[in-house]
């Protein structure tokens, strides 16, 4: 695997730390996000631009619960989800707004989140 200046990518995204976007950057091919994506659990990509997954509850209370873990971790990170909670279920969708695509910061995010026990 090998990043935008052909430089070997590391595995173990959650491990990283997601980098602040200050736009200028293209977004990630779908070449160049695949292997990132074999690296998570459960997660599809819309559109080539949008990361997303969904969680299913028996309640509201534990897709709320598991949105606000979520929130902590973004906080933490500085990189934000869009958080759709609602009874039975938690939707999650990633991008980098500033460049209306996807850059590594979306997957390292997403992997933190796949470590949360749902």
């Amino acid at each position: 695997m090998f990043n935008h200046h052909g430089a070997r990518r590391v595995g173990n995204l959650a491990e990283k730390t997601c980098v602040p976007c200050r736009g200028g950057v293209p977004p990630l091919t779908a070449e160049e996000f695949q292997p990132l994506l074999e690296e998570l659990s459960d997660w599809e990509v819309k559109d080539d631009s949008r990361l997303l997954k969904s969680y299913k509850f028996n309640d509201f209370k534990s897709a709320l619960k598991l949105a606000n873990r979520i929130g902590e971790i973004a906080e933490q990170e500085g990189h934000h989800p869009d958080l759709l909670v609602r009874w039975g279920e938690l939707k999650i969708e990633l991008w980098t707004h500033k460049i209306n695509g996807l850059t590594e910061s979306d997957f390292i995010l997403a992997a933190k989140i796949d470590k949360i026990k749902a």
